[in-house]
């Protein structure tokens, strides 16, 4: 199984990182994209829809100000979707805190703290070592080592 991180803008990607490092030293394969709910919003639509049969397991969707990102990957699949409110905008990350955090009922979206894609990733892990024995054993190493 695969993660995907997606961001609403290019701008997004010193942010995102994290989520991708931490994967990696989970051997988590993932892929990054950039998709904008509100530019390329049929893109972010097809995406979604089609991720579970394209092999994803969760989709990490960072996006700052109105951060519609997230809520609309929700929209379009059943995977876990985790939000990480971006910094930036009128009141440097709470409006897109808020943003992502208000999802209707039915419709959840995970949400990180703001620029918290580094803990995306974690909730990813837990989720996928619910069912994968050698995953959990490295994250009790990860938790034992100070969680760093």
């Amino acid at each position: 199984m695969k993660v995907a991180i997606l961001m609403g803008s290019p701008n997004d990607a010193s942010k995102m990182a994290p989520a991708a490092e931490m994967l990696d030293r989970f051997d988590v394969e993932h892929v990054t994209e950039v998709m904008s709910a509100h530019r390329t919003p049929a893109a972010v639509a097809s995406f979604a829809a089609g991720a579970r049969d394209a092999g994803f397991a969760a989709v990490i969707c960072g996006a700052g100000m109105a951060a519609h990102l997230a809520g609309v990957v929700a929209a379009h699949t059943a995977l876990p979707v985790i939000g990480v409110p971006l910094s930036g905008g009128l009141a440097d990350g709470l409006d897109a805190l808020l943003s992502t955090v208000q999802m209707p009922k039915g419709i959840p979206v995970a949400t990180v703290a703001v620029n918290g894609s580094a803990n995306a990733a974690v909730l990813v892990v837990e989720m996928l070592a619910v069912t994968d024995a050698e995953l959990a054993a490295r994250l009790d190493e990860f938790r034992a080592a100070g969680a760093r």
